[in-house]
This record gives C-alpha cells, structure tokens and sequence, in this order.
C-alpha cells in the first residue's frame, strides 16, 4: 500500500467556486437532440416532445450552462431555420455531420428545454459560413424587448418576452481543416472583432467567447489564440478551450495521468493570453471558456465511424460516437473535473461534451430507456458538493511511471471550503490500478471536523476496469460507501482503492 498526505489550510485558497464550470453541451449531431432530449411519441414525452426521463436525469445530474448548437454544426447553420412554424421550416444536408436537419428542433424549443432544466444558455453564432449581420440579428431577435423587425418576429413566433442569452460564442474551432467555412488566424481575429462590436450595440450586457485553438496538438495552438486576441482582445471576455482524451494501445497509466496535459494546457493558453494583455497594456482580464472536454475514443471515429456515416448516406440523427463508458473513463474524467477545478481561478465556464448519447454521461434509446453511464458519477457528485472557495492544496504521494508524461502522482485531488454551510468537500483520485493508498488529509484552520459523508467509484465487486453500465445493467457502477474514514488527531485518514476517484465531505463540529 503507497502512501499519500494532502494538506489544507483554510486561509490559502485560490478563488471561489465557478458555479459555470459545471456546464454542459448539446449539439444538433448524433442522437443528442432527436431522440435524446427531445422525442415525440415517446412514452416518457410531455406535450412539447421533451423525454422526462432525460430531464430527470439532466436535473439530478446537475449542470448549470448548456452550449448550444455547436460544435461543427454551428459552422453551416442558419439559425432562421430553426424558428416559426415546425411545419414551415426548411430540411436541410447538414455537412459537419453528413446528416439531414430537419430543423424541427431549434432556438425556441431549446430555450424552453433549458427553462424545465434550469440552467443558463450558451448560444453559439455561426462565424463559418456567417458572420456579423447574422450574428447582430440573432442578438436582435432573442435579446430584444420588441419593436424591431427580428425582435417582432420572435414575438409571432410565440416569445413575447425577450429570452435574455448572457453568453454566446464567436463560432467554433475556425482554425479546424475540417470545419466548415475555416479561417485563419488574422481573417478569424478580425471577424471575431467585428461581430462582437456589432453584438454589443445591440446588446452591451452580453458575454463573449472567443474561439481559441481547436486543441493543445494543434499547429496553430498558441499562435492563434495571440493573433486572435491581439485584435479582439477588447471586445471579448473569455477564449475557448477543446480537449479530447481516450485511452491509446492499452496504455492505461497514461490515460489516467491526462489531467496532467489538461493542466498544461490551461496555464499555456492562462501564459498566452497574459503576454497579450501586457503587450497592449490592456487592463481587464480575460478568462477560460473550457467549453468541449470529455473522453472519447477519437481513433475508433475517425477509423471507423466517420467512413460508416459517409457509406450509409444522408441520414436523420444516425447513432454517432454512443461511446460506451467503464470504470477506467470515469476515474479519467473525476481527474479532468479535479484540473478545471484547481484552475478556478481562471477557468470560470467548462462544458462537458455532450449532454446526451453523443460521448455522454447520459444515454437514452429511441422508444426506450434511459439511463447514466459511468461518467455522469463524477461530474453529479462535483456539481452538486464543490461551493464556497476552491482550496490550494499541497500533495506528496507515490509516483506513477507512464510512457506520455514520466512520473506522476498516484493521488490526484481538488477540494472546497464552504464557510457558510461548514462544509470541506475534498475530491481525491487513485491513478494505480493495483495498489491502494493510505490518505492523510492534514487540515489547518478549519475547527474540530467530522466526517460526514464518504464515497467512491471503483472497480465493482466481481468486475474490473473495464465494466461499464449499459442499457441491461444500468446500476453496474455507481458511488459506494469509502470504509474506515477517520478523523484522527485533526487529520483525516482513509484508505483509497485503486482505480478510484472518491469525494469525503467534512463538516466543522458544532458546539
């Protein structure tokens, strides 16, 4: 058994909570829409065609903002089709996806979703085949009270009230060679400019989101986002971020040290947008959008999927990237949610990528069930229990050797401190995939705590890394109890399984 030791200590803390980060995705691509969230005729369906199982879901499952509706879509799209009448709206050859839109589902039935799911919309303009009248006129036609021919023409269509979208994004991935309408850096920078101050006349209380870097790999990475906010910088609020993680060959210690590249990442676009800052003597900052992250077996779409999709033709919601999530992927994504936390301080929106069936913690089937995937256990249990301050730890644990990144840590963790409820949440993941650690947790200034709730997810007694939950056993993996945690001495002591990303809620004694 390796040992471990995290430290806190209430006063050094690194910013409070982002209650953003917990965001989510959902894209006109797949089965994420049609016959995701939104089925007519199904069984669980309400009169506007929402499936209320997924809701239920969506809501226990707890993210705050949801992008929408791309992702590649959003670089061929045009909006208008999505609004007035269902029956008048246009079929069209969607290319991102090589799918047909029916456009059944658009601007209105979404914001009336994000209404029943409670959370904030984050509308995404399309820059790829569009730019700033059609932007501006969006802006127009949902933010606009009335008067005006975009903001009359909601009205007709059924929304007296302005829908009030705080958060829109200037495209998506434009530096991507596979992204419709592809731009360079200087033609995106410029355009990205221009949208958002035609934006803001229309509306000066929106937050903007510039496209950075399609990924860390990419040839452009660091120089696009320095061309792009050295024109835009003024203008924006925050620069996107994308990242995609799987497991290659086998290599599972790798994959499990990933968010050792998510770290990377984050402080090199943090050092990027920092040197343009003090290059052009600006004075406000600007922040993260983590606005794609998750798991996703890229190699088995591009190899496999991708040709499958183009062979079948020209298909509606066709089934795309339905990966299938085990134990293994679900410890990954507790340590990508344990890094967007650690970078709270900068990080203020991330959206998991997608919501529903498409690389999601959330599965349904047409006509049928739905039901979580291993994944949706960590990011429900952060949602719901990280608040108040996020905590600067100091970690001393065994190290891991991987082939990608050296030595790792084999504890990775995150933790919040909650002054108002009394509340330490502490987010702790075992990398090893065969040995436990011994934890101590050593807490300063805190009080006399108590434990008051512990759990993991772990490998399930009579399965192994790679059970996961499908359709027929969907409860295979779930939070368990964590046995045997004490507090000893002011110090917390537990004992982590391996393969496990665990959450230990700590409360401050009461007199």
């Amino acid at each position: 058994m390796s040992q471990a030791r995290i430290t806190i200590d209430r006063d050094f803390t690194i910013a409070d909570v982002p209650r953003r980060l917990f965001g989510s995705f959902v894209e006109h691509m797949g089965r994420c829409v049609y016959t995701g969230i939104y089925e007519p005729g199904h069984p669980q369906a309400d009169e506007r065609g929402f499936r209320r199982d997924v809701l239920a879901l969506v809501k226990e499952m707890g993210p705050t903002v949801v992008r929408y509706p791309g992702g590649n879509f959003v670089s061929g799209y045009r909006w208008e089709d999505g609004v007035g009448p269902a029956e008048d709206r246009p079929v069209r050859l969607d290319g991102a996806w090589h799918t047909v839109e029916t456009n059944a589902f658009g601007l209105h039935e979404f914001m009336a979703w994000a209404k029943e799911a409670d959370v904030e919309v984050m509308e995404a303009v399309n820059l790829g085949t569009r730019g700033v009248e059609e932007a501006r006129a969006l802006v127009e036609y949902a933010n606009h009270p009335g008067g005006t021919y975009w903001s009359d023409l909601r009205r007709r269509n059924g929304a007296e009230q302005p829908f009030d979208i705080r958060l829109w994004c200037l495209g998506n991935e434009l530096d991507g060679p596979w992204q419709i309408g592809g731009k360079t850096a200087a033609e995106y920078g410029r355009l990205a400019q221009e949208s958002a101050k035609a934006m803001r006349l229309v509306d000066p209380s929106i937050e903007l989101v510039a496209v950075g870097s399609s990924g860390r790999s990419m040839p452009t990475f660091g120089t696009w986002e320095h061309t792009v906010l050295s024109h835009a910088y003024d203008e924006v609020d925050f620069v996107s971020m994308h990242a995609y993680y799987q497991e290659h060959d086998g290599d599972a210690e790798s994959f499990l040290a990933e968010s050792t590249d998510m770290d990377a990442f984050i402080e090199g676009v943090i050092a990027t947008v920092d040197a343009v800052k003090a290059a052009g003597k600006h004075t406000k900052q600007i922040d993260i959008s983590f606005d794609e992250w998750n798991v996703w077996d890229q190699v088995k779409y591009n190899d496999v999927e991708a040709k499958e999709i183009e062979k079948a033709g020209w298909r509606q919601h066709p089934r795309l990237i339905e990966d299938t999530y085990n134990v293994t992927d679900a410890v990954v994504v507790g340590t990508l949610l344990n890094s967007l936390l650690r970078h709270g301080d900068r990080v203020k929106i991330a959206n998991q990528a997608q919501l529903v069936n498409v690389i999601a913690p959330i599965r349904s089937e047409e006509g049928g069930a739905a039901w979580r995937q291993t994944s949706f256990w960590p990011f429900e249990r952060m949602a719901r229990l990280a608040k108040g301050r996020i905590l600067r730890l100091a970690v001393s644990a065994a190290q891991i050797e991987t082939k990608r990144y050296g030595g790792v840590d084999a504890v990775d963790a995150a933790a919040t401190w909650d002054e108002a409820t009394g509340r330490v949440a502490v987010f702790v993941a075992n990398r090893s995939l065969d040995e436990s650690s011994d934890l101590t947790i050593d807490l300063h200034g805190l009080g006399d705590l108590r434990v008051v709730e512990a759990e993991t997810l772990t490998i399930p007694e009579g399965g192994d890394r790679h059970t996961s939950n499908l359709e027929t056993a969907p409860d295979s993996v779930h939070m368990v109890p964590l046995g045997a945690v004490q507090v000893v001495d002011g110090a917390v002591r537990a004992t982590l399984p391996p393969l496990s990303w665990s959450v230990i809620q700590l409360e401050v004694a009461r007199a």
